[in-house]
């Protein structure tokens, strides 16, 4: 559709340690790859993305999450005529950086480094991974993925200007990410908006009507679905429509990025970058039913008391476990402990935190006071 956009791989900046090339995967099927075989991948299985486990075997996890917006981002890419093998490599990487606990992990984590000067992000979280803390190979630190990969992961939901953030000044601050790239965050939305919408209205929180009157278009899927399969129980008449808003918030992504690069007119990949504002786009339409549905979803599931008080008790966890740390960094295991001889002891702290599952947070947390998290 505007395959002229799609990024050329002959054209990448490569990888900061040079290798040979692959004789039958190009650099970003490698990169993908890489990812899906690294320890922090495999770690999101282990870590929540809104409900905690124990309530249900079904709710979606981080890991699942994650293959949920490849799914969105690679079908998007694939009908856009985008690169999907970049595509795909940025769309499982997106969230590697999450610390335990989901958002509320994060903003804990964040405003325990506040205290120092400093900032807890976790996309540049995801950045010290691949590039520092994943030790698979030999010749080199870290993954060494190619340089579009490394600066999608940091891009993709928000740009920055030169100076903003120093230790980013590599990865082209000021210029846009490739529309791959953009994708993402886009992909992102859709997929967490109709998984928080399937877990929730699985665990009894609303009905599929108190959507519709929410959520117009919701609303008007559902009562097409209603009239045509009127036998159909309540619970598959919701997944019917919930697949059929997918499908149009999807292609509200397609058919609004297209539109947009119609009119920017701009001649390739390239030229992306240097456009003031971003490609990838919803039509107004779809963009109208994802913020009806983040305002819906606020009130009914991610500002609910059930949920504020897993968060509470999560951040809690995370702030005490970090004082205590800090406080004497010889508790932390090795290598962290020699790290933190030679580091600022409150980075390798979040770090360390960073990378803990759930289950492995409660379980330090419990040998570190002798309480329950």
């Amino acid at each position: 559709m505007i395959e002229r956009l799609r990024f050329p791989v002959a054209q990448s900046r490569g990888r900061q340690y040079p290798e040979p090339a692959h004789p039958y995967r190009n650099p970003f099927q490698r990169d993908r790859d890489r990812i899906v075989h690294s320890r922090a991948f495999r770690r999101l299985e282990a870590k929540m993305q809104v409900f905690a486990p124990g309530i249900s075997d079904h709710f979606r996890n981080r890991l699942t999450h994650t293959i949920e917006v490849t799914q969105i981002a690679r079908t998007a890419a694939r009908v856009l005529g985008l690169d999907e093998d970049l595509t795909e490599a940025l769309a499982l990487a997106h969230d590697i950086g999450h610390p335990p606990f989901a958002h509320a992990g994060e903003d804990e984590l964040n405003r325990q480094m506040q205290r120092y000067g400093d900032r807890f992000d976790h996309n540049l979280h995801a950045l010290r991974i691949v590039e520092n803390f994943e030790q698979r190979y030999a010749r080199f630190p870290g993954l060494n993925l190619t340089f579009e990969v490394r600066e999608g992961m940091v891009k993709h939901s928000h740009d920055f200007g030169p100076g903003e953030r120093p230790e980013l000044d590599r990865y082209l601050p000021g210029l846009r990410p490739l529309l791959e790239a953009q994708l993402i965050d886009l992909a992102d939305e859709i997929a967490y908006n109709a998984a928080d919408l399937d877990d929730a209205f699985s665990a009894g929180m609303f009905t599929a009507n108190e959507i519709a009157e929410r959520v117009p278009q919701y609303g008007a899927i559902l009562e097409a679905v209603e009239t045509q399969f009127p036998g159909a129980s309540a619970r598959e008449q919701f997944h019917e429509a919930l697949r059929q808003l997918i499908d149009a918030l999807v292609s509200g992504l397609v058919e609004g990025t297209a539109a947009n690069a119609a009119r920017a007119a701009v001649a390739d990949a390239e030229a992306v970058r240097h456009l003031p504002d971003r490609v990838a786009t919803f039509t107004a339409e779809t963009a109208a039913a994802s913020r009806a549905l983040k305002q819906f979803l606020f009130a009914r599931v991610y500002a609910t008391p059930e949920l504020a008080e897993d968060r509470r008790r999560s951040v809690s966890m995370i702030a005490e476990l970090f004082g205590f740390f800090v406080e004497d960094p010889r508790r932390l295991p090795d290598p962290y402990t020699r790290l933190a001889e030679t580091d600022p002891p409150h980075r390798v702290v979040c770090d360390y935190i960073a990378g803990m599952t759930d289950a492995f947070c409660r379980r330090t947390y419990e040998q570190a006071f002798g309480l329950p998290g």
